[in-house]
């Protein structure tokens, strides 16, 4: 989502030089063998998504998930990613819903916690770990189940596997829940990463509404210390974008 004007690889390798990990999307997308070359020379992959198609609240889209989740952990393996993504249900190129649901049943709760249940039995025989991430359905999202920080967190709880973890979008969850100190306290136990954007916007820390500085004063209170990424647009020079977000998680 930064420096826009280059190749996938050469984003990359400037995001590397800037002293940063490199989060990477649909890996179907990319050359793979260029991003492998990228990790040779010590660019460091911190997690992509895990599935290409498929859905958590149907048999038939849990089967297509696992399917491609396996996939999937082939390609981090090869790059060294320890984290695959995943969310509610399968998106588009505009993020959209494939299979929209704007409501959830009983029925579909208990498929959901089924299929992240193969999907964390998948990331231990594999030695990686999946995170399901909360989006927001008002601005981004719509149609999405599942897509809460709440509801993600619930089915992550009832999974119980240190193979299935959250992936806490705090863009996400300003718009769509708010109290996001109070989030992070409820939800660290179980987080696999934080990601991060301003609101409104989605554009680096300093550019919005989240008092960013004052939540990784908390996430550093609270003992956090895993990976916090930057899932924003520039709101200019990606070079000044990085660095508010290195400012702002500098504690």
């Amino acid at each position: 989502m930064v420096f826009l004007d280059l190749s996938v690889v050469e984003r990359s390798r400037r995001i590397h030089e800037l002293g940063f990990a490199v989060e990477i999307w649909d890996w179907t997308r990319h050359d793979l063998e260029a991003l492998e070359a990228l990790r040779d020379d010590g660019v460091a992959f911190s997690s992509m998504t895990g599935y290409v198609s498929g859905r958590l609240a149907d048999p038939e889209g849990a089967d297509e998930l696992l399917a491609t989740a396996a996939r999937s952990v082939t390609v981090a393996k090869r790059l060294g990613i320890p984290r695959l993504n995943l969310h509610g249900t399968g998106l588009d190129d505009r993020g959209l819903p494939v299979r929209p649901a704007h409501e959830v049943t009983g029925a579909m709760w208990l498929q959901a916690r089924d299929t992240l249940g193969r999907i964390a039995e998948l990331g231990e025989r594999e030695g990686v770990q999946f995170v399901l991430e909360n989006l927001n359905t008002e601005v981004d999202h719509p149609g999405v189940p599942f897509a809460r920080a709440a509801d993600c967190l619930a089915l992550v709880q009832a999974v119980d596997s240190p193979h299935l973890r959250l992936m806490l979008d705090l863009y996400h969850a300003q718009i769509g829940e708010g109290n996001l100190v109070e989030l992070c306290r409820r939800a660290l136990p179980w987080v696999g990463e934080i990601q991060v954007a301003d609101v409104p916007g989605r554009c680096e820390p300093g550019t919005g509404e989240i008092a960013y500085p004052a939540i990784a004063r908390a996430l550093a209170d609270l003992g956090y210390r895993g990976t916090v990424g930057l899932e924003a647009w520039a709101s200019g020079d990606p070079v000044l974008a990085l660095e508010r977000f290195r400012d702002a998680f500098t504690v």
